[in-house]
């Protein structure tokens, strides 16, 4: 192949490649941006379990101090 020939093959792939290389850069930005939304949301899912585990465990608490108070009323009769 002469010069000529390798410059034309070079200037015809080269806007193509430049294309190509920035389309890859902002899909890794987006699936980063996307990732750190993902962690985002656990996070908050899992305080939200947190929460509801809490609030869970409080009344079921207080439902067993009830029935606590309950049993101990009929074996007071």
């Amino acid at each position: 192949m002469s010069e000529t020939q390798i410059l034309t093959i070079v200037l015809a792939t080269a806007p193509t490649m430049i294309t190509v290389l920035i389309g890859i850069l902002i899909n890794n930005s987006r699936l980063n941006d996307m990732n750190a939304r993902i962690g985002e949301l656990q996070s908050h899912l899992d305080q939200r379990f947190d929460d509801m585990r809490d609030t869970w465990r409080s009344e079921l608490h207080r439902v067993e101090e009830v029935l606590d108070a309950r049993l101990k009323h009929l074996e007071e009769r």
